[in-house]
């Protein structure tokens, strides 16, 4: 194949496969951003606070069953092939999108609107849990040695997309229908816009080709995708993986839900939308120049250097928080930052820890569970302490869990996997000697 259309073809895998976080993003900030309008509909309450806690525990179940797709798309991912697992997953996520769109409200349909929403987000959950590991698998097997973070920072790239679009939508939106409209019908189309990009996605999924990596060192092998071999003889690995993920479940939890949520409460309606705007836009600039940096000076170090910084300006942000847009926009700021500097960085530190045989499963069960406890918790624990005049107590376990990266980044330098080297070529078969004998 000449090397222009071994070029095209790579970037056409590698866009495709990062696209999918854009996807996952507007679905996923998108319901943190409707969250009071979703409250009102399928969770009617006379206290918004009551309505606002059913909101986010879909949300929050949705994040607990993400171990169940870290499992089944992982091993899926290390058994079938990471094209299997990448199209069932955004499957899903478009699935569950939809539906969110088109089911009745609870004034039409009774208890059935709050068990369909909750289904849908099920979906969501399981998809969420699958696609990274599964992505981040097939782009660190396809990466450059030393541009592994550069391409990390495209899941950032495209996570921010995610958000800076629903964001975007949401302001226009507002802007045009006006708040009796969105809070009538308006919300639903941001999900029928998701289902459109994730059906786009899925088109563009059926072009990939099989990573050879996976090939070569996973194809075949009676160990992968084997849950029992992932928590035996890498338990090692699993405990730093979720040591440093633990982070950014926690803040994941809380930046794309909560904060935005009490941006809604606090400020008039419609700048949230634009702090989220403002904020994504900021870090889509940034995202390649930290992929390069972080690859410059080492993952690792950048991580530590994250997390620390993180823990002061984050912790002070949020505590402080009011409803200007500067105070919004530097609390919600911050916590997007991190997260860009953590999602450049993970790819490779954990595609590292596990081989290719197990490497799906390994990422995607840790992330899954550790983000499922963390993530899933925070929005709703955020709103009931916040409720009582707790909030320090909450952004402090927060702050915990980031700095936890720590020990997790310092036993990294001696628990890394080596790449099963390949196997040798036979070396031809001399021809035989057909001359014939003389005496």
């Amino acid at each position: 194949m000449p090397a222009q259309s071994q070029r095209k073809g790579h970037r056409r895998s590698v866009t495709a496969t990062v696209v999918g976080n854009f996807v996952e993003s507007f679905d996923w900030l998108g319901y943190g951003l409707f969250a009071p309008l979703l409250a009102a509909h399928f969770f009617p309450s006379s206290n918004p606070v009551t309505s606002l806690i059913g909101a986010f525990a879909v949300l929050g179940i949705g994040v607990l069953v993400r171990p169940l797709g870290g499992v089944m798309l992982g091993r899926l991912a290390d058994r079938r092939g990471r094209k299997p697992a990448l199209m069932l997953a955004i499957s899903l996520m478009t699935g569950g999108s939809v539906l969110i769109a088109v089911t009745p409200t609870y004034e039409t349909i009774g208890v059935l609107a709050p068990i369909v929403l909750l289904l849908a987000r099920i979906a969501q959950g399981v998809s969420a849990g699958g696609e990274w590991p599964a992505a981040a698998a097939y782009l660190m097997e396809v990466a450059p040695p030393k541009r592994k973070c550069l391409y990390g920072s495209l899941f950032s790239l495209t996570t921010a997309a995610g958000a800076f679009t629903a964001s975007l939508l949401g302001g226009c939106l507002t802007g045009v229908l006006g708040q009796d409209a969105m809070a009538a019908w308006g919300w639903r189309v941001p999900f029928l816009v998701g289902g459109v990009f994730g059906a786009i996605l899925l088109f563009m999924r059926r072009q990939l080709a099989e990573t050879e990596v996976f090939q070569r060192e996973a194809d075949g092998r009676a160990t992968r995708g084997s849950v029992r071999r992932v928590l035996g003889a890498h338990r090692r690995q699993v405990v730093i993986s979720v040591l440093l993920i633990a982070g950014m479940g926690a803040v994941g939890g809380t930046w794309t839900s909560v904060v935005p949520a009490m941006g809604q409460r606090l400020a008039e309606p419609g700048v949230t939308f634009w702090v989220v705007v403002c904020a994504t836009a900021v870090m889509m600039a940034l995202n390649v120049p930290i992929g390069l940096l972080a690859d410059k000076v080492g993952p690792r170090r950048f991580l530590l250097a994250a997390s620390t910084g993180f823990a002061i300006v984050g912790s002070y942000t949020f505590l402080t928080v009011q409803g200007t847009f500067t105070s919004l926009l530097l609390a919600y700021g911050s916590g997007v930052v991190y997260l860009v500097s953590v999602t450049t960085t993970l790819p490779s530190i954990l595609s590292d820890l596990f081989p290719a045989e197990n490497r799906a499963l390994g990422m995607g069960l840790t992330n899954a569970v550790t983000s499922a406890v963390l993530g899933g918790v925070a929005p709703v624990l955020a709103t009931y302490l916040a409720d009582r005049g707790a909030s320090g107590w909450f952004i402090g376990g927060v702050m915990t869990a980031v700095l936890l990266a720590w020990p997790g980044a310092i036993l990294l330098s001696r628990t890394a996997v080596p790449p099963v080297p390949p196997v040798p070529p036979v070396p031809p078969v001399p021809a035989l000697d057909r001359t014939p004998l003389t005496k």
